[in-house]
């Protein structure tokens, strides 16, 4: 039997096609994703094309279409517009069919017109890679047939679903759908696991989305992100130029203050940490205590238990039961509905582009009014408010 050029072991094959597989992933990940959607970083040129040329023969898609529908899904998050919303179109349907939602909205000239600018547009761009990026994956098939043989065709197959699936349906999918959240984004992302390994940190789905421009999905000394230790050795050989990343996480000086230059900084910089502070030191002690207080009624605390996750979910991505169930336990617990209400207007102030001076006023002013509600947790918070400051990045 023929075994190519190569002639591989079956376990050498495994390893080969192991090994492309994940050199299209971190292309993905550093040239399409930090690169070109976000701008994070600078590429070598060399290393740029390189990139680009690998996804031409492994996956075929069009650097200006990923660009323009990611960006769309970052502008229209978890709307009808999103282009790939498990909350909006189920989680079955981004899983399995990912691949076929972005093409649909990749063929559509005003995503690619409003959300594509400044992707590569030279002249191999224009006569090779977009007119022609069905000859790269042909192309890819023949190398795979020289070097492997027959089996050269299962290899290129696996390479041909290895993006589709991960990326189109595991990343768009699982990644809004199943995990957990380390920052309250307004989004449902979350992280699928705290390591990002398999799909070259790309897993740590909700800190990308708290945090786009940033060129680090890691955020915790427990996280992993391979993309980043990628770019870091990029940049140790001068190969690539790291714009920007995500602040250290917010931590909160000894003792309590009032809101300063210093404290309005950090909370921007860090609000969805801080919003999932608030979620984690005020609305689920204020939660339990109400629940403890309740303790006798056994159809009211199965109700206060529905609403248990439902509390820090984004309001806009609550259904009509969801928001049901809420209004009922906020019916029952005047506590639990101020904690809410504190919680969105919180997000208000940021949300209001308001200058720094204008911010410190109104979280001033929040503070003042958290204390005056006589609950303990939304006190204590509001005292350490005025203590955050931001580690260096």
């Amino acid at each position: 039997m023929n075994n190519g050029f190569l002639d591989l072991s079956p376990w050498a094959t495994v390893a080969y096609t192991l090994i492309l597989t994940h050199i299209t992933i971190a292309a993905v990940t550093i040239f399409l994703h930090r690169h070109q959607a976000h701008r994070t970083l600078t590429l070598n040129p060399v290393v740029s094309h390189f990139f680009r040329f690998w996804l031409w023969l492994t996956t075929g898609m069009i650097t200006r279409e990923w660009v323009a529908v990611h960006r769309k899904h970052h502008a229209k998050c978890e709307s009808d517009e999103d282009p790939h919303s498990p909350q909006v179109l189920g989680l079955r349907k981004v899983l399995w069919r990912g691949a076929e939602l972005y093409r649909r909205e990749a063929s559509r000239e005003e995503t690619r017109e409003q959300y594509g600018k400044g992707a590569p547009d030279d002249w191999i761009e224009r006569h090779l890679y977009t007119p022609y990026n069905f000859v790269g994956i042909v192309l890819m098939l023949v190398i795979n047939l020289a070097l492997l043989g027959p089996v050269g065709v299962a290899v290129w197959a696996v390479q041909m679903v290895w993006i589709p699936f991960w990326a189109a349906g595991v990343i768009n999918g699982v990644g809004h759908y199943v995990g957990y959240r380390k920052f309250q984004s307004p989004d449902a992302s979350t992280n699928i696991v705290p390591w990002g390994i398999v799909i070259g940190g790309e897993e740590l789905h909700n800190n990308h989305h708290a945090f786009p421009n940033s060129a680090r999905f890691s955020s915790r000394w427990w996280e992993f992100d391979l993309g980043w230790f990628y770019i870091r050795l990029l940049s140790l050989l001068g190969l690539a130029r790291i714009k920007r990343v995500a602040p250290r996480p917010a931590k909160l000086v000894p003792g309590e203050g009032n809101i300063d230059a210093e404290a309005v900084r950090a909370v921007i910089n860090a609000r969805y940490q801080v919003l999932a502070g608030y979620g984690r030191d005020v609305l689920k002690r204020v939660y339990r205590e109400e629940l403890r207080r309740r303790k006798s009624d056994r159809s009211l605390k199965a109700r206060f238990r529905q609403a248990r996750s439902l509390l820090l979910r984004e309001e806009r991505l609550l259904d009509e039961g969801s928001q049901r169930t809420l209004q009922q336990v906020f019916e029952e617990s005047q506590a639990l509905k101020t904690a809410y209400q504190f919680r969105k207007r919180l997000q208000s102030i940021w949300q209001s582009a308001a200058g720094p001076d204008q911010v410190r006023t109104a979280l001033q002013e929040w503070c003042r009014q958290a204390e005056a509600t006589g609950i303990e947790a939304l006190q204590r918070f509001a005292r350490q408010l005025g203590g955050y400051r931001l580690r260096d990045a």
